[in-house]
């Protein structure tokens, strides 16, 4: 989704006009962009947090000749995902992933079994001759 498509989103969901949403997204937009910008941290209950991290000044490396390249500071923005938010895109996978890990333990636990007498026999085998 883009940007046109949150305003159409909250138009419909607001029910109000597309220029009145557009004037919220962009409300929004710029709220968090300034706070973050004056190095405060952004959460939203239920969605995340945003916050503004710092990078220092460091050598870098071309990695086409390998000569040594300064890398200036510089700032950037981290988002951690709010518990909610997380669990609502882990619903459905969750339960599959729960499923497929009891099948996965019930059968590799017959193949290792087997595996160990294999080897069992070889090693016999083995100091026989």
């Amino acid at each position: 989704m883009n940007k046109s498509g949150l305003v159409d989103t909250v138009a419909n969901a607001a029910d109000v006009d597309k220029r009145t949403a557009e004037t919220a997204v962009d409300a929004l937009i710029g709220a968090i962009m300034d706070s973050t910008r004056a190095g405060e941290r952004v959460t939203i209950f239920g969605f995340g947090t945003f916050s503004r991290t710092s990078r220092a000044a460091r050598m870098g490396r071309n990695p086409r000749t390998g000569e040594a390249v300064p890398i200036a500071a510089s700032t950037g923005v981290k988002f951690a995902p709010a518990v909610a938010f997380k669990s609502a895109l882990n619903t459905r996978s969750a339960k599959k992933a729960a499923g497929k890990k009891a099948a996965g333990k019930k059968s590799a636990g017959g193949k290792k079994a087997a595996a160990r007498k294999t080897a069992v026999k070889k090693s016999a085998k083995s100091k026989k001759r």
